[in-house]
């Protein structure tokens, strides 16, 4: 299955559940949520905080791991979303293009919206 995002289809009269369809859009600015959870979690600390570009939406949609963790989760189920982070603004003495940038998958509860 191809992991680039598809347009999900409406169907007039049926309103989509939560976590259906994805919160971000691709090429929309996100900020990665700087949080310090205890316990099971799948986000590098030195990217919290960090604002980032959706490159990608990744299907299918996928169970939050880090709530199954600890039995909470229920097979509810949200999306990976394909992230791009400037290098330069990770390590601020980065050497290389500045064009470059670190692609990470981070699921949706991650994320947080970012005004324009």
């Amino acid at each position: 299955m191809n992991s680039a995002h598809t347009p999900n289809r409406k169907i007039e009269g049926v309103v989509p559940a939560f976590g259906e369809l994805p919160i971000f859009a691709v090429g929309q600015r996100v900020k990665v949520s700087d949080r310090a959870p205890v316990g099971h979690y799948r986000v590098p600390t030195y990217l919290r905080g960090q604002t980032a570009i959706v490159e990608a939406i990744m299907e299918p949609k996928a169970v939050n791991n880090e709530e199954e963790a600890f039995g909470r989760n229920a097979g509810a189920v949200r999306h990976y979303y394909r992230i791009a982070v400037p290098m330069t603004s990770i390590w601020s003495d980065y050497i290389g293009s500045p064009d470059d940038g670190l692609r990470i998958e981070v699921f949706e509860t991650w994320l947080e919206g970012v005004s324009e």
